[in-house]
C-alpha cells in the first residue's frame, strides 16, 4: 500500500542480533522517502544472540512496537498483516541464511496477495568474507544495499557472473555514520588524550592473539600515563552479540595489571568517538565510523594482514600501522580516494548516500498493480543440494512452509517459558565461553 504525504510509512525490522537490530533500525529511518513519517515495527528473531534490554537500549532507535518471535512465528504476523495493517517496507536484517529462508517463507506467505512490502536487506558493516554466498543467499530482495561503491560494484559482478538479476543492488552508505566532526588533538597537536582500542567478538579468534593485543593496549597505557587509554566493549559477560565470542577481554583483563589510566568502557560508538583522539582497531567498522568524523584511525597489521582478520579489506587506506609505530608516535593519514569508495563521506555528502534507495523505495510503492512475487536466485532448481538444509535451520520446508513440530506460540511466553528459555542461554553462552575453551585445550595436549 503506497505511502501517501499524510500515512506514516509502516516499516517492520526483523533482526538477529544488537548489531543487525542498529542496522536495521537505522536503515529504517534513513531509506523513508522525503519526511514521510514512520511507524517501526521490531521483531527480534529467537536465538542465541537475541539482543537484552541493555543492548537495545544502546542502539539509541525507538521503536513503536518490540517482540521476540520465530522464524515460523514472523511470517505468520506477515501474513496477518493486512489492511491498515499492512508495511510499506520490510527490513530483513539478519545473517545470510536467514535472508534466504525468509524470502521463501515470504513468497508462500504473499503467494495470493495483490500488494506486499518492499523487501530490503544489506549488511551490516565491512564485507570482507563469504562474499559470493553471503551474496546469494540475500538475492531476491528488492533492495540488496551496498554500503559504498566498492562493495556495489563487487556485488553486481557476483550477481550477474552467475546469472541472477543485479538490479536490487542500491548504493547507500553505513547507516549509522554521523556525529560531530573531529576538532583536532588538545594542547596543540601534543598527541591524543584519549586512545580507544574497538575490539571485536571474534577477531582475532585465539587466546594468544587476543592476550597480546590487550598486553600492547596496557603496554601504551603505561608508557603514555597523560592518556586515557579506553578499552571499548561491544558487549558485557552474558552477552552476545553477532559473532560468538569465546574468549572475552573481560576475562583476560582480570588477569592482568593495568595501570589507573586504562578502562573498559560500553555504550554507543558514537558517544566513545565524540572524545576519542586517536581509534585503534583490528577491522571493526568502527574504524568507518572513526573516518567519517576524520579521527586519527589506525588499523592493526601486528598479527599480519590477512583475510581471516579481515584487515585486509583496508589495504589502500593508508590506516594501517602497529602498535610499535603508534608507541613511537607515528599517525597515519587516510588516502582520500580510499575513503571516498567506501562511502564514508567524510567530504560531507552523507546526506545525499541515501537518495537512490528512496527513490527506488518511492517508485516500487506507487507501481500499479503492486510488485511481482519474490524470486530468490536459489531454489530447488538452481540449489537442490543446499536450499532445503537453509530452510530446515529456521523449520521450513523447501516450499517455504513450516516443517512439522515447528516451535510457534499464538502468545507470549509465560513467566516459568521465560526463565527456562533465559537459563537455556545462559547456559549456551557458559558453554561457548567457559567449557569449550577447555575442551579444546585439552584436546590439543
Amino acid at each position: 500500500m503506497p505511502a501517501s504525504a499524510t500515512k506514516a510509512l509502516r516499516v517492520a525490522v526483523l533482526a538477529d542480533s544488537d548489531t543487525r537490530w542498529k542496522w536495521g533500525a537505522l536503515t529504517a529511518t534513513r531509506v523513508r522517502p522525503g519526511d514521510t513519517e514512520i511507524h517501526l515495527d521490531g521483531y527480534l528473531l529467537r536465538g542465541r544472540a537475541t539482543p537484552t534490554a541493555r543492548q537495545l537500549q544502546e542502539v539509541g532507535v525507538r521503536a513503536d512496537s518490540l517482540r521476540e518471535v520465530t522464524a515460523v512465528e514472523f511470517l505468520r504476523a506477515m501474513a496477518g498483516a493486512r489492511g491498515e495493517d499492512s508495511y510499506d517496507v520490510l527490513v530483513l536484517a539478519l545473517v545470510g541464511g536467514g535472508v534466504q529462508a525468509m524470502l521463501h517463507g515470504l513468497a508462500r506467505v504473499w503467494q495470493d496477495v495483490a500488494e506486499r512490502p518492499v523487501v530490503v536487506t544489506g549488511y551490516v558493516g565491512v564485507v570482507y568474507e563469504k562474499l559470493a554466498d553471503g551474496l546469494l543467499l540475500r538475492h531476491g530482495a528488492d533492495l540488496v544495499l551496498a554500503n559504498s561503491r566498492q562493495d556495489a560494484d563487487r556485488f553486481r559482478a557476483v550477481y550477474e557472473g552467475v546469472g541472477a538479476d543485479a538490479a536490487a543492488v542500491t548504493e547507500v552508505a553505513l547507516p549509522f555514520l554521523g556525529g560531530a566532526a573531529y576538532a583536532g588533538e588538545p594542547g596543540g597537536g601534543e598527541g591524543p588524550r584519549t586512545v580507544v582500542f574497538a575490539a571485536q567478538p571474534s577477531v582475532p579468534d585465539s587466546r594468544r592473539d587476543r592476550t597480546y593485543l590487550l598486553e600492547r593496549l596496557i603496554r601504551h597505557a603505561r608508557l603514555h600515563p597523560e592518556r586515557e587509554v579506553l578499552l571499548k566493549l561491544r558487549s558485557k559477560p552474558g552477552e552476545h552479540t553477532t559473532h560468538i565470542e569465546e574468549l572475552p577481554y573481560q576475562k583476560l583483563v582480570q588477569r592482568a595489571d593495568p595501570p589507573p589510566n586504562f578502562r573498559l568502557v560500553y555504550g554507543h560508538m558514537g558517544e566513545v568517538l565524540d572524545r576519542t583522539d586517536l581509534l585503534v582497531t583490528v577491522s571493526s567498522t568502527a574504524a568507518l565510523e572513526s573516518l567519517h568524523r576524520r579521527i586519527p584511525t589506525v588499523v592493526l597489521s601486528d598479527l599480519g594482514v590477512r583475510e581471516a582478520l579481515g584487515n585486509h579489506h583496508f589495504v589502500g587506506s593508508g590506516c594501517l600501522a602497529s602498535w610499535d609505530q603508534l608507541d613511537a608516535g607515528h599517525r597515519p593519514a587516510p588516502d582520500p580516494e580510499w575513503v571516498a569508495r567506501q562511502g564514508v563521506a567524510a567530504d560531507g555528502g552523507y546526506e545525499t548516500a541515501f537518495d537512490e534507495a528512496r527513490e527506488r523505495i518511492a517508485a516500487l510503492l506507487a507501481r500499479p498493480g503492486g510488485l511481482p512475487p519474490l524470486a530468490p536466485y536459489y531454489n530447488l532448481v538452481t540449489a537442490p543440494g543446499y536450499l532445503p538444509g537453509i530452510l530446515a535451520r529456521h523449520h521450513l520446508a523447501p516450499d517455504g512452509t513450516p516443517l512439522p513440530g515447528a516451535p510457534a506460540a499464538d502468545r507470549a511466553p509465560g513467566p516459568v517459558r521465560q526463565v527456562v528459555r533465559r537459563a537455556a542461554r545462559g547456559a549456551y553462552r557458559h558453554g561457548v565461553q567457559r567449557v569449550a575453551p577447555v575442551i579444546r585445550r585439552m584436546g590439543e595436549l
